[in-house]
């Protein structure tokens, strides 16, 4: 087990290499001067030139890159052209926001889509199977932008219970939590249903029920048990997605997380910030994927990291 997660943590280095690079690429190639906007817009060509050499601006790209890959070595992820404050710590300032907005969604798409999809397989090709399946088409099909308004709409303008913005509570984030984590377990629960069908007509399942032992033993013991290695791998994928739909809900409801500070980055052209940012994400993701790994020998015993 050891020697598979160090394996897994040196494959994190060129993975997250590659997502340096691109975001690197990507960024440079966007129009727009952030000497310009961090030198005002009454600044001369003079004074817009100075600031490009004093920020590096004006070497080529690669030298920009390699000085970015020295000091990210050294743990510094730079200086926010914005804000002038370093990007590490403007994204821990922001990350206890982010997180926990994540962890709330993903409570809610594990309550919800575990137990739909549940309900909907235990009754193929029922009517409840059906509804179901119609919810989280309707989940699926849904913008998270748009759900956060119809949120916004219902519970702030009209029965005026939750607030419509802000992260100040545990209050602020029902909504938000909610407009993110529907649309992901309506993909849960399509996925829950058809990895319980597949295993609930298999022999030891039969044997079960033969040996009269109850229903709900038999769904949530023996059947759930062996159809979880899919489940956790869309959990710990959508714990992904999710993170980039925090951008979105973060927006939405006036966050101040880490998707928020994202869209104002790219809207200043702050380089620092948007690389830094990115690939801090990167780095949770693919830890969490590391983790959804080592849950499968947690569930199935046959998985072995030898």
């Amino acid at each position: 087990m050891f020697s598979y997660i160090i394996k897994r943590v040196l494959q994190m280095i060129p993975t997250l290499i590659g997502v340096s690079i691109l975001v690197f690429i990507l960024i440079h190639s966007v129009p727009g001067d952030p000497a310009r906007l961090v030198a005002g817009n009454d600044a001369t060509e003079e004074d817009v030139a100075m600031v490009r050499e004093r920020l590096g601006l004006n070497q080529p790209l690669h030298v920009q890159y390699g000085t970015y890959v020295v000091n990210l070595a050294k743990g510094d992820l730079g200086t926010s052209l914005r804000s002038d404050r370093p990007v590490l710590t403007e994204i821990l300032t922001r990350f206890p926001t982010t997180i926990m907005l994540t962890v709330m969604a993903i409570i809610i798409m594990i309550i919800v889509g575990l137990f739909a999809g549940i309900f909907s397989a235990t009754k193929p090709n029922s009517i409840r199977d059906n509804a179901t399946m119609m919810f989280s088409l309707f989940g699926i099909s849904m913008p998270v932008f748009w759900l956060g308004l119809m949120l916004i709409l219902i519970f702030s303008y009209y029965l005026r219970i939750l607030p419509s913005g802000g992260s100040d509570g545990f209050k602020y984030f029902i909504l938000p939590a909610f407009a993110i984590g529907l649309s992901s377990s309506a993909i849960l629960a399509r996925l829950t249903r058809s990895s319980v069908l597949e295993v609930i007509h298999q022999d030891f399942v039969r044997t079960a029920r033969a040996k009269g032992v109850k229903e709900k033993v038999v769904i949530y013991k023996h059947t759930l048990k062996n159809a979880l290695i899919p489940i956790i791998t869309i959990i710990g994928l959508e714990f992904g997605h999710l993170l980039g739909g925090a951008v979105l809900a973060e927006t939405v409801f006036s966050m101040n997380g880490l998707g928020r500070y994202v869209i104002q980055s790219i809207q200043f052209r702050d380089y620092p910030a948007i690389q830094g940012t990115v690939l801090f994400i990167a780095t949770i993701f693919v830890i969490v994927n590391l983790i959804v790994d080592l849950c499968y020998s947690l569930v199935d015993p046959r998985v072995r990291y030898d």
